[in-house]
């Protein structure tokens, strides 16, 4: 599972991005590689609170192992925060594709 992690400085990365190229398609890259850590966050939460049992004599009460997985979850670092770390680090490849015209 994905481990909190210390936060980084938004504006180290401008200036990092800056530098390298345009700064749209860092943001671009970023807010892509954050959608596909959510979608991976979203799966364990998903594949950990199926694992749990429901007992359906206490439904109106609380589940503590849904609670337990829910607080784990929350600890866990804001995937963007997960995506600029990345970017940050240089772990983030991106290219632009060409576009060939044909006439």
């Amino acid at each position: 599972m994905l481990s909190h992690m210390s936060i980084v400085n938004p504006v180290e990365v401008k200036m990092k991005e800056s530098s390298r190229g345009s700064l749209y398609e860092a943001i671009v890259a970023i807010g892509l590689r954050a959608r596909q850590v959510n979608d991976q966050i979203k799966t364990q939460l998903q594949g950990r609170m199926a694992d749990v049992i429901i007992d359906t004599d206490e439904t109106e009460g609380v589940n503590y192992d849904q609670l337990a997985i829910s607080r784990e979850f929350d600890n866990v670092a804001k995937p963007t925060f997960i995506a600029m770390k990345e970017a940050f680090e240089d772990r983030i490849s991106r290219e632009i594709p060409t576009i060939v015209v044909e006439e």
